[in-house]
């Protein structure tokens, strides 16, 4: 289930309150500065920092 593209146009990360980039194979919402990736599950954001998944170096140097 995809997320709706709107609500993806306005969501930002609760971290960093920086965009997000949404990566559709991995399901995740991806926030480089604060070095986070929040999942997406049954097309909605988990936009909670204990839930999300800290980035890899390599992750978070891909523009």
């Amino acid at each position: 289930m995809e997320p709706d593209p709107k609500l993806l146009e306005i969501l930002i990360c609760p971290v960093s309150k920086s965009t997000l980039t949404y990566d559709r194979g991995a399901q995740e919402l991806i926030s480089r500065a604060a070095g986070l990736a929040y999942p997406i599950r049954d097309g909605i954001p988990i936009m909670l920092p204990g839930e999300a998944r800290e980035l890899s170096d390599d992750e978070r140097n891909v523009k």
